[in-house]
């Protein structure tokens, strides 16, 4: 095990060079102890690392934060665009992080400012916070989030990725929102799946929507989710884009809370019934891959 402490007393001060001190390639599964404290660094986990563990003692008081946003100057001289800007980068299949907060202190108005950058296979959050405003989590490959929170404003979860959000709790901090722009490649059976979630938002927030289709086979589905009075009654945007009506897939079932409406939902989004929503199992939409531990 690598101990990481901001205050010192471990082996390393900064994750970074925890990440780093791991061999590249070597397989060995390594597990990655960060106590409770701030951690303000842009953290990168590259491809070729082996299994990884992140493990916090408590995601309220660890903390991981960067403030790159779109407009951020990089080192080349050029704004780094959206995909530059995460705080934490991903890359490497089977990384895993628990009780961690990873946040992108950009803050509302300066743009795209991703929180976690995840393009890997096999990725595991559990009770992780992810905090920031547009764009907080970016997903590509196959994920599971369990007992998460994740917060934003506009696109805050998005991607190509099939990912599970068991017991999650998404919170808007800005109404006329979207809380999923998912880019599903055509042929996937399943994109963003949400499973028991809840559905939150700050005081005042109205009028935000479950998502809006980032490329023309969108597909996000909410199964037993509990929405508050923020979410439009409508539920769904074409992000102008009516076209995208006809291959984006949006579903919903068992919604309960001010926020369902099924009878006003966009009727080009659809309502599962009981048959359906049983079929969406966790080691089916993640075709067969089987999240240590849930």
């Amino acid at each position: 095990m690598i101990t990481v402490s901001a205050q010192g007393e471990a082996d390393y001060r900064r994750l970074q060079e925890a990440i780093d001190s791991i061999p590249a390639g070597s397989g060995e599964a390594a597990t990655i102890r960060l106590r409770p404290g701030i951690y303000e660094e842009k953290v990168t986990v590259p491809k070729d690392a082996p299994p990884i563990l992140l493990l916090g003692e408590d995601a309220e008081r660890t903390i991981v934060t960067w403030s790159d946003n779109a407009h951020t100057i990089g080192p080349d001289g050029e704004p780094l665009g959206t995909f530059r800007t995460g705080t934490l980068n991903v890359f490497a299949a089977n990384f895993t992080a628990e009780n961690v907060t990873i946040r992108n202190a950009s803050g509302p108005g300066t743009g795209q400012a991703v929180a976690a950058f995840v393009d890997a296979d096999r990725a595991v959050f559990r009770r992780v916070r992810l905090l920031g405003d547009q764009d907080t989590l970016y997903t590509g490959g196959k994920h599971y989030y369990d007992d998460c929170c994740i917060e934003g404003d506009v696109d805050y979860i998005f991607g190509p990725a099939t990912a599970v959000f068991d017991r999650c709790r998404l919170h808007n901090k800005r109404s006329r929102g979207y809380i999923t722009a998912a880019s599903t490649p055509e042929g996937a059976a399943f994109g963003y799946v949400f499973l028991d979630c809840e559905i939150t938002g700050g005081d005042g927030v109205r009028d935000v929507y479950l998502g809006r289709p980032w490329r023309p086979y969108a597909h996000t589905a909410f199964i037993r989710t509990r929405m508050d009075g923020c979410v439009a009654p409508e539920g769904w945007h074409n992000w102008g884009q009516p076209d995208r009506e006809k291959t984006s897939r949006y579903e919903e079932f068992g919604s309960t809370g001010e926020g369902a409406a099924p009878e006003k939902r966009a009727d080009w989004s659809r309502q599962q019934s009981a048959e359906e929503a049983k079929d969406y199992r966790i080691l089916r939409i993640l075709d067969g891959w089987h999240p240590e531990g849930y």
